[in-house]
């Protein structure tokens, strides 16, 4: 089956009446998709009341994808909040057993960095990190080309599918070394990520800049580009029996458009979103024809 859902549940003004309060959103956001990236776990390990109070919250068929702390891949900066890194991945797994226990949890994502690239002490280090995560579905995406160049490719897919990890493929902007080409290959005979981070060139490798949360992301795919990924997503579904596919591009508020418009394409049902247009203000007094 392929699932189709979003990057978090709270910036997606598409789905939601006016005046939402957040603690209902997640609730709401589940009556349009079945699944959902947890990315606030990026910024601090999640508090296990929070998870437990998620899983309640989603429907029986729902499922959740939980992004890796920041110390975890290597994007920390400053001081470090846990004491040692078993203590940090103690943290992680025991913050995911409320979503586990019930069923609801398909993978953790470990995104590493552009500057993570294809070399022997990183490739031992995950080698570490899947041992840490072991008894856990973990996905792994890259950002640096050299995991799939120059003949590494089939070489990075063989050591994923021998490790166990799942193929994060990527939909992302062709912007040099600090990106990764569409791969349409499954590590996993159960699921397969995809993640659709929009194809802006230009705002990729703005990191530093003042807004660039605000145009890393901005994009907004048309018809044929989802069609490209129909067929994609048609292969991947033959090399595994779950396909989930996150909409990342979100800087615009294109993301959950764009997820509507992907199961269209693939027939799946949808649930239409609010309508948002605002209401027309009563006529004020009529004004006198002075001139």
């Amino acid at each position: 089956m392929i699932h189709i859902g979003l990057t978090g549940w709270g910036d997606h003004d598409d789905l939601y009446p006016d005046r939402t309060k957040a603690k209902d959103k997640l609730r709401l956001y589940g009556q349009y998709f079945s699944t959902v990236e947890v990315d606030s776990s990026f910024y601090a390990v999640q508090p296990r009341d929070r998870m437990a109070r998620w899983a309640a919250e989603t429907p029986d068929d729902f499922s959740f994808i939980v992004k890796a702390y920041q110390g975890m891949t290597g994007h920390l900066r400053g001081k470090p909040y846990f004491t040692s890194t078993s203590d940090m991945y103690k943290a992680f797994r025991e913050s995911l057993e409320p979503v586990m226990e019930v069923g609801k949890m398909r993978a953790a994502l470990f995104q590493y960095p552009p500057w993570f690239d294809c070399n022997r002490d990183n490739v031992n280090e995950l080698r570490e990190v899947r041992l840490r995560m072991e008894g856990i579905p973990c996905a792994l995406e890259f950002r640096h080309h050299s995991w799939y160049e120059d003949g590494m490719r089939e070489r990075t897919l063989a050591f994923l599918r021998e490790q166990g990890w799942i193929h994060s493929v990527c939909d992302e902007p062709q912007a040099g070394s600090g990106s990764i080409p569409i791969v349409p290959q499954a590590t996993d005979s159960e699921m397969t990520l995809v993640r659709m981070h929009g194809r802006n060139v230009s705002g990729w490798h703005q990191n530093g800049a003042p807004n660039w949360r605000e145009t890393r992301y901005l994009y907004r795919y048309n018809k044929e580009e989802l069609m490209e990924w129909k067929g994609y997503l048609e292969q991947l579904h033959e090399q595994s029996k779950d396909v989930y596919l996150i909409f990342n591009n979100n800087s615009g508020g294109d993301a959950a458009a764009n997820a509507q418009m992907m199961m269209e394409l693939l027939d799946i049902p949808i649930q239409p979103f609010p309508d948002r247009t605002p209401d027309e203000e009563e006529d004020g007094p009529e004004q006198l024809e002075l001139f």
